[in-house]
């Protein structure tokens, strides 16, 4: 059964062979073209980051359900929790499009890097899903990271604090008189339960089982 702590913000999967390096690598690679690009403009990078965060989950939710169909098989429940994972991701996303749009180069930069990302990740899902699910997993650790330099910019004072979306408000079921860090908190602590589950799954791929057991209820 998959290990869920949302509240272990510092794990990290060691890689561990081939598939775990260029899993790590790609990762890491985009996360520094993503940082030259913004900079501190966290907003804008992880709007740009959240179209593609999304992917994943849509992605494995497909390929997974087909598999079932073709073995006549049930997916034990990870179809929908997938699919839900790529939901939370689009909420991440339309979170921060409440507060600032994209520009036109930004816009463009969605375009091309979620076409690559999404017909990319597909070909690797479809050839190796364990490599596929540590990916996201990795992508996950990032986003963690990346969600505890925009809450030390809020706490130093060096970034605004407005009253949280109403959409944040209603998803996470936050107090009305919510800032925006409150719902950076919950969003990180999503990244860390889709961190768990990916490196999960990756791991029980890894030890040849078709497919985990489901994940133990939230700590």
């Amino acid at each position: 059964m998959l290990q869920i702590d949302k509240t272990d913000l510092t794990r990290h999967h060691a890689p561990k062979g081939l598939s775990d390096r260029f899993a790590y690598t790609l990762v890491s690679g985009l996360g520094h073209l993503a940082r030259g690009a913004f900079g501190r403009r966290y907003g804008n990078r992880t709007i740009v980051l959240e179209t593609i965060a999304a992917v994943p989950g849509m992605v494995a939710a497909t390929l997974l359900h087909l598999k079932c169909l073709r073995r006549l098989q049930d997916d034990r429940g990870w179809v929908r929790s997938l699919m839900d994972e790529a939901e939370n991701q689009r909420t991440h996303l339309m979170v921060f499009v409440t507060l600032d749009r994209p520009n036109g180069f930004e816009r463009i930069l969605i375009l091309l890097a979620q076409g690559l990302f999404y017909n990319a990740h597909f070909l690797i899902c479809l050839f190796s899903p364990k490599t596929a699910h540590r990916i996201t997993g990795y992508f996950a650790e990032d986003a963690v990271e990346g969600y505890s330099e925009y809450l030390r910019e809020i706490d130093q004072g060096r970034r605004e604090n407005p009253p949280a979306p109403d959409l944040a408000i209603a998803y996470w079921n936050l107090e009305p008189d919510a800032r925006l860090r409150d719902a950076i908190v919950a969003m990180q602590e999503d990244e860390a339960i889709h961190r768990d589950i990916n490196h999960g799954f990756a791991d029980v791929l890894a030890r040849g089982q078709n497919l985990p057991d489901p994940p133990s209820p939230l700590l």
